[in-house]
């Protein structure tokens, strides 16, 4: 069974982050330039802090592609980190001959004491260097490749932000793949003019009161078609899949598909999505409240995920903590920080969505060149009768 998988490597302030993909066909074609628009939108939104000034992401290739083309075989990534030069003798891999200091002061909500006593560090920053949403910069390297492949068999992914902190947008049901043509132009990358720039002064007030923000993305794909994933085993369910790899994202603490919360407080007749069919338009729904998921598989509705993120546990007036040395009470360790990642992490995941759905193409259509996955989609479309 063909699938798709990806791995990450590197640290915050290390020489680069590293990610590997595997499973990608041959003779997929890529653009080079869409790959670095993609790094390039994650350092997107208002509020974020003086790294992304530093940091200029691109998709550098290093193995299984060859004239712009994929070659079956594992494709490594690697995104530079530019800020290593300041940070050579603390995060140099070999030994050094300056003393380097050691932090000993555990963010609340951050993942540095949990991991100093999992791994049995005595330097915080052994842990947070990894735990960084900077990894994330590889995330969207692999999703950028997995985007590719879902390109090219008639899907898309976006995603826009809906909440930031007490900030709403208005709700918008219906969504088409062209609503999201601008949404990069916001400075909150949210769709609705009037909620975005109330996101931005919320932004600016509480960044002076020194506090960080959370709230909530949404992600949407079209074009996908029905019956990926499976209910036949728990690890084959395509809802649980995504719920797991968006809630993998820093700072995520919760995900929904769909209306989850909403239908939770209906009677059944006001929570499912009605079956129909006709000739023009073939098998088909008129309300989308399952977020195109039936049973662990899609049902060929617009798939619909939303999460929650926290606020960021680094902030400018730190929380109190302990010294992990001397065991007395102390302030968490300063970081440079953002005020809020909101509409960063929308892109994240944005390509861990797409990991997921090219993974399930991957298991259902197969194909060692991109042109049998095609015409195994093909045929499967005709089988069910699929119009879209």
């Amino acid at each position: 069974m063909s699938s798709l998988s990806f791995t990450t490597a590197g640290e915050s302030h290390g020489p680069g982050l590293v990610a590997i993909v595997e499973g990608l066909p041959a003779g997929l074609e890529l653009d080079r330039e869409a790959m670095d628009r993609e790094m390039a939108r994650r350092q997107l939104g208002h509020g974020r802090g003086g790294r992304m000034k530093i940091e200029s992401d691109a998709v550098e290739i290093r193995s299984g592609v060859r004239h712009g083309r994929t070659l079956g075989s594992p494709i490594a990534v690697l995104v530079s980190n530019r800020d290593y030069p300041n940070w050579e003798e603390r995060m140099n891999p070999w030994p050094v001959e300056a003393e380097v200091e050691e932090s000993h002061l555990p963010r609340p909500g951050h993942a540095d004491l949990a991991g100093l006593q999992k791994f049995g560090h005595t330097d915080v920053r052994n842990v947070l260097e990894r735990a960084s949403a900077r990894e994330t910069a590889a995330r969207v390297a692999a999703g950028s490749l997995a985007k590719e492949l879902l390109a090219a068999l008639g899907v898309s992914v976006h995603s826009h932000v809906i909440q930031i902190a007490s900030v709403s947008a208005p709700e918008r049901e219906v969504l088409e793949p062209e609503d999201f043509a601008e949404v990069d132009d916001s400075p909150v990358r949210c769709l609705d003019a009037d909620a975005s720039a109330a996101m931005v002064a919320e932004i600016d007030r509480l960044r002076k009161e020194n506090e960080s923000l959370g709230g909530k993305f949404e992600v949407r794909a079209f074009g996908l078609v029905p019956g990926l994933g499976s209910m036949a085993s728990w690890r084959e369910k395509l809802d649980g899949r995504l719920a797991q790899a968006v809630c993998s994202i820093q700072s995520v603490k919760g995900v929904s598909l769909g209306e989850a919360w909403e239908v939770s407080g209906r009677p059944g007749s006001e929570a499912h999505d009605e079956i129909f069919y006709d000739d023009d338009s073939g098998w088909h729904r008129r309300t989308n409240r399952a977020g195109g998921l039936e049973g662990g598989m899609t049902n060929g509705e617009p798939l619909v995920v939303q999460a929650a993120i926290k606020p960021i546990s680094t902030m400018t007036q730190p929380l109190r903590s302990v010294d992990t040395e001397t065991k007395q009470p102390a302030e968490a360790m300063r970081e440079r920080t953002d005020s809020t990642v909101v509409p960063a992490a929308g892109v994240v995941a944005e390509a861990m969505v797409a990991l997921v759905l090219a993974s399930a193409y991957r298991e259902k259509f197969g194909g060692d060149h991109i042109d049998d996955a095609r015409a195994a989609l093909t045929a499967y479309r005709e089988r069910i009768g699929w119009r879209r």
